[in-house]
């Protein structure tokens, strides 16, 4: 029987993406445990499965229990890899019967995985589906599929099993709507941040004015347009720095377009870093910066957005997808037209000039985190969306 009030209930989370660490440094490792950890903190006893752990625990988590899942060998093609996941299902349903039972299943949605959902649809108890992206299309864009026909099978098969279907924002929950078997169990609820981490930016008149941009570095983010964006302010200030923090495939794009409009040497790429060193980098930059080019279908609960606003920081960002939601115009940073680095450039040489209005804006987005957007308040509504009642925050887990 689940347990409510204060009393901790049995929670499997489940993440069988090989591409997500989960302890490791990329923003959907740090998603994963930022999300566990506030499951704990609403009353949940969690065990973690997980394709890929990475680094051994994390802060506040290193009680954890972590059970390693199959992971297809990197030597197998791309046709075998993708049998040896679904396959792994097999494994997954016999590991959680076995160290069961359980009072709820938590997954994120990943390519090949539906047998703990279907086990928990089986029990009796609530299994929650926590979807990032259209995982089926990023696949096929970004890297390779095979078996399309496969992968929406088991796409059909998750989202059927599972009580509610949580998207991270509107364009992922469009996504969902597309699947018959997900219909009138989608619930939007985007990313949360913990506010704790980021103590509130404090301004430094003797540095030069310096952009932060922190994130992965891959093809959704456009270093050309950031590139572009920082070279046009530089012509105006010329001692503006920008402050990258993260790593991915479009480093050596972005290194080569900073070069060729002559701004390398005003900018620094720190690399992937820690989760808990961020807040010391966005403590040394004036304004965070999200820039994205013109796209029908943005689907992204951008974290760094939360995060430069848990920090204090203005946003400047591209008027897009859920940003629009996340970052009100004058209140909280300047929106720009997406794909528009001119504007992106103007937005911040205003803010460089007036450090009253940085200061306004930093305090206001801070603000709206700690009423709206911290991953407590995300994860207690997920909790109330599955049935599990509203668990006072922060009593019993912690202890469990």
């Amino acid at each position: 029987m689940l347990q409510r009030g204060w009393q901790p209930f049995r929670l499997a989370y489940v993440c069988a993406d090989p591409g997500v660490p989960v302890f490791g440094h990329k923003g959907a490792s740090v998603h994963v445990r930022e999300v566990v950890r506030a499951l704990r903190h609403a009353g949940a006893h969690v065990d973690l499965f997980a394709c890929r752990t990475g680094e051994t625990g994390a802060e506040g988590l290193s009680a954890i229990r972590a059970y390693r899942l199959p992971n297809a060998p990197q030597e197998l093609d791309t046709a075998a890899r993708e049998r040896y996941a679904r396959n792994a299902n097999v494994a997954l349903r016999a590991r959680l019967d076995a160290l069961g039972p359980w009072d709820a299943v938590y997954e994120r949605y990943s390519l090949w995985s539906y047998s703990a959902l279907e086990l928990a649809r089986e029990r009796g108890i609530p299994a929650i589906l926590e979807v990032n992206s259209p995982l089926i299309e990023e696949q096929s864009l970004h890297s390779e599929l095979v078996d399309r026909r496969a992968a929406l099978e088991v796409a059909r098969r998750a989202f059927s099993a599972a009580s509610i279907l949580v998207a991270v924002s509107r364009g992922v929950a469009e996504w969902l709507r597309g699947f018959p078997a997900a219909r009138g169990r989608i619930h939007v609820i985007p990313d949360g941040v913990d506010p704790g981490r980021f103590p509130p930016a404090l301004a430094d008149a003797q540095r030069p004015f310096t952009v932060g941009f922190v994130g992965s570095l891959e093809p959704w983010h456009s270093v050309r347009l950031l590139a572009e964006a920082f070279a046009s302010l530089h012509c105006r200030e010329p001692d503006a720095r920008l402050v990258v923090v993260g790593d991915g495939p479009e480093r050596g794009r972005l290194e080569s377009d900073l070069a060729a409009h002559g701004v390398a040497g005003s900018a620094r790429l720190v690399g992937a870093v820690a989760p808990a060193a961020v807040p010391a980098w966005l403590a040394r930059v004036d304004v965070g910066i999200a820039p994205y080019r013109m796209t029908s279908r943005f689907y992204f609960s951008p974290q760094k957005v939360l995060e430069y606003m848990a920090a204090g920081l203005p946003v400047v960002a591209s008027r897009t997808g859920q940003i629009a939601e996340l970052v009100q115009d004058g209140l909280h940073g300047i929106l720009c037209p997406p794909g528009d680095p001119a504007a992106l450039a103007d937005a911040l040489y205003a803010l460089r000039g007036d450090p009253d209005l940085r200061a306004r804006l930093g305090a206001a987005g801070r603000e709206a985190v700690l009423r709206r957007h911290s991953w407590d308040a995300a994860v207690q509504e997920i909790l109330e969306r599955a049935g599990l009642g509203a668990v006072p925050i922060g009593r019993a887990a912690e202890s469990a």
